[in-house]
Order: C-alpha cells, then sequence, then structure tokens
C-alpha cells in the first residue's frame, strides 16, 4: 500500500514481522524489520530501491496496482544487498529497459547477483537527474556504509535523504514515522544496529556525516531502507551517529563469560558485586554467552567502557561460545575500550592467557593478567574476586 512521506514522495515498501534473523542467521530481529522502497513523483516519476527477494512479485504487483508500475521512469539502487535490490528482476522483466542509476560498484553487485545487463547509468558524488518541477535527485556516493557499492540520494527541492542503511533499524511499525514509536524500543534498535553493522566502518561514517553537514543541504525527512522515517527533528539520527562513530562508551562493565560447572559463573557475579560496590554508579551488566542472544551481547559490549571475559580451561583452550563471540568483535573493531580475563581451570590453566591475547587482537586495552581459580572457588576466592571487580571498576574509571 502506498504511504504518503512528504510532498509527492511515497513509501512503497514491505514490513516483515515475522523476520527473526537477518543476514543469514548472523544478525537477530526481535522486533521485525521492513524493507522501504519510495516513489517519487514529479514530471519524471524515480523508486529508489526494491524489497528482499521472497516479496519480489508482491512488491511488483502492488506497483502495478496503484498504477505506478506503467509510470516509472528509472530506478536508483542505492545498494545491490540483495533485502534492497531483490525485486528488480521481477520489475524489470514486466518493465525491461527501464534506466538503473546506481554506483559503479553497484553495477558489479548487480550484476554479479543476478547476471543481467540492464540498463546501468553509472553516476558519483554530485551527479543528478532532473525530475521535473524544479526538483532533482542528487547522488552522493557512501562506500562502506555498509558496502562499497553504497549511495545516498537527496531529493533537491524536496529536502528528504534517502540514505540506504545508514540511520536506519530493524523495527517492524505501521507506524511509519520514528516521532510515533516507543521512543526506548527505537533507541534500543538504532544502537543495536549500529553496534553490530557498522562499527567497522566509523571512520567512513564520521568523515561522511561531515562532507553531507558540510554541504548545507536541507534536510526535513531522513528516509532510510529498513525501519522508521525520521521526520522531527531528522537530524536527531545523523548527531547520534556522530556521537556513535567516536569510539563510544558509557559508563556501563559487561561481563561475559560461559561456564561447564558454574565455578566461572560464581566468578563472574562475585566479580559483578565487587564493581557496584567501588563504583555504584556504573552500570554492570553480565551475560552467559551461550545463552544470550549475540546480537544483544554485542550491543552491551560497544555501550561498555570496559569489559571482562571469562572461560574455564578446557582441552587447554576457552570454551567454544567465548572464542566465537571474540572472533565477532574481533571484526567489529571496537577502540577505546579496556578489558581483562578471568576464568577457572582443574589442570593446566590456560584459558586466562589465551583470552588476553585474543582481547589484545581484537583491539581492547588488556589491563593486567586476569583472575584465575583452581577448581570451583570457596568463600575466600570469591572475596578475592569481590576485591578483584573493585580495582577493576578504578582502573576502568582512571580511563574513563
Amino acid at each position: 500500500m502506498k504511504r504518503r512521506i512528504a510532498e509527492n514522495v511515497y513509501w512503497v515498501g514491505k514490513i516483515d514481522w515475522e523476520l527473526k534473523k537477518f543476514h543469514g542467521s548472523e544478525y537477530s530481529t526481535h522486533r521485525g524489520s521492513s524493507y522501504n522502497s519510495y516513489l517519487v513523483k514529479e514530471a519524471k516519476t524515480a523508486l529508489i530501491d526494491t524489497v528482499w527477494l521472497p516479496f519480489a512479485k508482491e512488491f511488483v504487483d502492488g506497483l502495478e496496482a496503484e498504477g505506478e508500475l506503467a509510470a516509472l521512469d528509472f530506478v536508483v539502487a542505492n545498494h545491490g544487498e540483495v533485502d534492497h535490490s531483490g525485486a528488480l528482476p521481477e520489475l524489470l522483466r514486466r518493465r525491461p529497459g527501464l534506466p538503473i542509476y546506481c554506483t559503479a560498484n553497484a553495477v558489479k553487485s548487480l550484476k554479479g547477483q543476478y547476471h543481467q545487463d540492464w540498463d546501468f547509468r553509472v553516476v558519483k558524488t554530485g551527479d543528478s537527474v532532473d525530475l521535473g518541477n524544479g526538483k532533482k535527485l542528487v547522488f552522493v556516493e557512501a562506500p562502506m556504509l555498509h558496502w562499497p557499492d553504497s549511495m545516498f540520494t537527496y531529493l533537491a527541492g524536496g529536502a528528504v535523504l534517502f540514505p540506504n542503511d545508514a540511520f536506519g533499524q530493524h523495527y517492524a511499525s505501521e507506524l511509519m514515522f520514528a516521532d510515533l514509536v516507543d521512543q526506548e524500543e527505537l533507541k534500543q534498535e538504532c544502537v543495536k544496529y549500529y553496534a553490530n553493522i557498522l562499527t567497522p566502518f566509523s571512520p567512513m561514517v564520521a568523515k561522511k556525516i561531515e562532507e553531507v553537514v558540510g554541504m548545507k543541504l536541507p534536510v526535513e525527512v531522513i528516509a532510510p531502507s529498513h525501519g522508521v522515517i525520521w521526520r522531527k527533528d531528522p537530524l536527531v539520527i545523523v548527531r547520534q551517529y556522530a556521537e556513535w562513530a567516536a569510539d563510544y562508551r558509557e559508563d556501563r562493565i559487561s561481563i561475559l563469560y560461559d561456564s561447564m560447572w558454574d565455578g566461572t559463573r560464581k566468578l563472574a557475579e562475585a566479580i559483578a558485586q565487587g564493581i557496584a560496590l567501588e563504583s555504584p554508579a556504573t552500570s554492570v551488566v553480565l551475560h552467559n554467552v551461550a545463552k544470550t542472544d549475540k546480537n544483544d551481547v554485542i550491543t552491551d559490549v560497544f555501550r561498555s567502557k570496559a569489559i571482562l571475559m571469562g572461560s574455564p580451561t578446557v582441552n587447554r583452550g576457552v570454551l567454544n561460545a567465548v572464542a566465537g563471540l571474540l572472533e565477532e568483535v574481533r571484526g567489529l573493531r571496537f577502540k577505546g575500550k579496556k578489558a581483562a580475563a578471568f576464568g577457572c581451570y582443574g589442570w593446566s590453566g590456560e584459558s586466562n592467557g589465551m583470552l588476553s591475547g585474543l582481547l589484545g587482537e581484537a583491539g581492547f586495552e588488556v589491563v593486567d593478567e586476569g583472575l584465575k581459580c583452581a577448581w570451583v572457588p570457596d568463600s575466600e576466592a570469591l572475596d578475592a574476586a569481590r576485591v578483584y571487580g573493585r580495582a577493576f571498576a578504578r582502573g576502568a574509571k582512571e580511563g574513563s
């Protein structure tokens, strides 16, 4: 169903309430998502992006039912990933020869995925297409936000920015606009989206924001490719991205662990008690990473000024869930965060040294050798863990 978001600009996308996993099974979408496609209707009619492949026929049928399929003059492909471009084969089958405006890298992506030689019109930053009635679409390349082919499209004369994967969130809502939805839910989904998808590209995010803001373009609406649309003070999300891109951290410590027979869990809880005693204002969160959604864990790591990572020693190594999470965190390249390791052992006790090395490789400042305990901690060992927690909190506070 076509829904107006600005003068002569309409949402024609798909809300996916059932979606629970995204990027294969890499990203959890507890609140669903949407695939936002937009029509700009002036003297010429442009379609900006499409929807995910499973909804391709439904999408094109909807355009036809609304009388818009035949009216299209061209398509803008801000990004070639299949959740944005999935309906292009069906669309071009029913409207052959329709021009597609995109970056040179997007041509490579779209040809590589669909093996079609469509009418590609390659654009770069500053290029534009006239829509008539005093309006035009202006293109801004945005490589690595979050693919090499990504770009923004700006409606000059209408003050609408279509930033593709930037400024979005995986959040299904019929309310459509950011100012109408639950603000706490929206905040959670926005920070999760940034932490898990855009963190590795924070330097590019900061640079692109500086570039776009430097253009001094009026922006009344920001219409991303996923989630709700920003219309009341739309630059609030731009300012938030600028903050997140600057090695973001809150007064928060995350304790992450897995445990075989509860010894490492008991250490984690005692360390948390010590942190709380030393620094009551600091938020302390504990996650058993084998039982907690990994994207929610990563979001807490992003928000934290420091983390503690714990595992017992198993086969002279660490538990699989801990190792897997650290590998994912390494790829996200968090900056400016302190860390230490802890864990129980029965015989050899290699886990602490291994975890400290992995934390260092992942970009954390490892503050000490960590805390280790032979067998299951007794009351004396738990008291030592509380003392360690207090010392870790003092060190984290000094560095914040």
